[in-house]
C-alpha cells in the first residue's frame, strides 16, 4: 500500500470510472481514498477530484433476495441514495433480474452454492439478507367448500435448504470477504416451536430461520437481526415503528409492519453503531396513530437485546 501514498487527480478520476464499471474493485478504492492527495495549486482537476472522492466514499451493499417484494424495495432505496451507497443485488433467475431493472449490478446466483455467491460478494462492505423459502399452495383448494388450504415447498427450496444452509453460506462467504456488517431480516414467532408458520408444508421455517440468526450472532461479524411482524404492502414512512423482543409484540394489537418500513430500517441500520450487535422484533402502530418514526438512531438505541 506504500506505493499508493500519492495518486494524481487524473489517476483518481480514472479509478472512479473503473469503480463504476467494476464494482468488485470498490473495496480497494475505498481503502485508497484516505491515501489520495492533490496538488494544492492545480485547480484544473478540482471538479474531477470531487467526483472521484465521492465515488471512493460510497459503501457497497449487496442485497440478496433482491427480486422479492421486500428485497426489491431495499435495492431500489439503495440505488436512490447513490451518494452514500453502491447497490448490488442477487437474484435467482434472469427473469427476476429483469423485473428489477436488469442492471449490471444485479447478479444471478444460488445461495445453496457458495461458489456462485463469490462474484456478488467480492468487494462489498455490507450484506443485507432477504432470502427466504416461500411456501406454495397445493392446487385444488376451493374456499367455498370450507377447510384450509395445504402448502408445500418446491424440491430443493425448503426452509432447511434456503433459510438455514443458504443463509449460512451467505454469512460464511461474507465473513471470508471481510464484510463489515450483515443485516438479516427474519420473522417474529421464532420463540414458539409450535407457531402455525412452522406447520406450512411441514417446513419448520421459523426454526430454521432462528438457527441461521444464531449462527450470524455467533459469527463475530457486526450484525443487525430484524424480526419483522406480518408484512404489509403499504406505503412506508408514515407510521410509528415499534421494537420489541422475544415475540412480546405478538401479544399486542400492533404486530404488523409495512415492507417499505422494514426496507428503510435495513438501510438505516447500516448508518448507526447503535444498530450493531442487536436483534429485535419490528412492528408499527396503525397509520394515523402515534408519531411517524424519523429518528432511527434513537430507535436503535432503545434496543438492548443481542439475540
Amino acid at each position: 500500500m506504500a506505493a499508493l501514498t500519492r495518486v494524481s487527480p487524473y489517476q483518481c478520476h480514472k479509478l472512479s470510472l473503473v469503480n463504476q464499471r467494476l464494482p468488485e474493485l470498490s473495496s480497494l478504492l475505498t481503502t485508497t481514498s484516505s491515501l489520495v492527495s492533490f496538488p494544492k495549486k492545480n485547480k484544473k482537476f478540482s471538479r474531477f477530484s470531487v467526483l472521484a472522492m465521492a465515488d471512493l466514499n460510497t459503501s457497497t451493499v449487496l442485497v440478496t433476495g433482491a427480486g422479492g417484494r421486500t428485497g426489491s424495495i431495499v435495492y431500489k432505496k439503495l440505488k436512490e441514495r447513490s451518494e452514500k451507497y453502491t447497490a448490488r443485488g442477487l437474484v435467482r433467475t434472469e427473469e427476476s433480474k429483469q423485473k428489477i431493472g436488469g442492471a449490471d449490478d444485479v447478479y444471478i446466483g444460488d445461495i445453496r452454492n457458495t461458489e456462485s455467491l463469490a462474484p456478488a460478494i467480492q468487494g462489498i462492505d455490507a450484506l443485507v439478507i432477504l432470502t427466504s423459502a416461500v411456501p406454495k399452495m397445493k392446487p385444488g383448494f376451493d374456499p367455498t367448500k370450507g377447510g384450509r388450504p395445504e402448502f408445500y415447498f418446491e424440491d430443493g427450496a425448503n426452509p432447511e435448504q434456503v433459510d438455514w444452509i443458504g443463509q449460512k453460506n451467505q454469512i460464511d462467504a461474507a465473513k471470508a470477504a471481510g464484510v463489515k456488517q450483515i443485516v438479516l431480516v427474519g420473522s417474529m414467532g421464532g420463540t414458539n416451536p409450535n407457531h402455525p408458520l412452522n406447520s406450512l408444508g411441514n417446513g419448520n421455517i421459523l426454526i430454521w430461520k432462528r438457527k441461521a440468526e444464531q449462527y450470524l450472532a455467533d459469527s463475530g461479524i457486526p450484525y443487525t437481526i430484524i424480526r419483522a411482524g406480518g408484512l404489509q404492502d403499504k406505503e412506508g414512512g408514515i407510521r410509528e415503528l415499534l421494537v420489541g423482543k422475544d415475540d412480546e409484540l405478538l401479544e399486542t394489537e400492533t404486530k404488523t409492519v409495512a415492507r417499505a418500513d422494514v426496507a428503510e430500517v435495513c438501510i438505516q441500520a447500516l448508518q448507526y453503531e447503535e444498530a450493531k450487535f442487536k436483534a429485535f422484533d419490528l412492528a408499527s402502530k396503525p397509520e394515523g396513530t402515534g408519531t411517524p418514526t424519523k429518528d432511527f438512531k434513537a430507535l436503535f438505541a432503545q434496543i438492548t437485546t443481542r439475540f
